[in-house]
């Protein structure tokens, strides 16, 4: 799964804060996210990412 910089992306489990979107901020081997709800950050490895995510959604998808 390729990431790139503005994609959303929507995971099985949702952060403490009750959200479940995020933002793709930086991407590489490891990818940081931003919450869409509480708008904090969070850096992950790239293959953790791929397992947790439900849905992407692509930033071209948005236009």
């Amino acid at each position: 799964m390729n990431f790139s910089i503005g994609d959303k992306v929507i995971t099985r489990k949702n952060h403490p804060c009750g959200g479940n979107e995020w933002l793709v901020v930086r991407t590489g081997a490891d990818v940081r996210l931003k919450c869409l709800k509480c708008g904090s950050f969070v850096m992950m490895d790239a293959l953790k990412l791929e397992k947790r995510v439900k849905t992407l959604i692509s930033a071209e998808a948005d236009k």
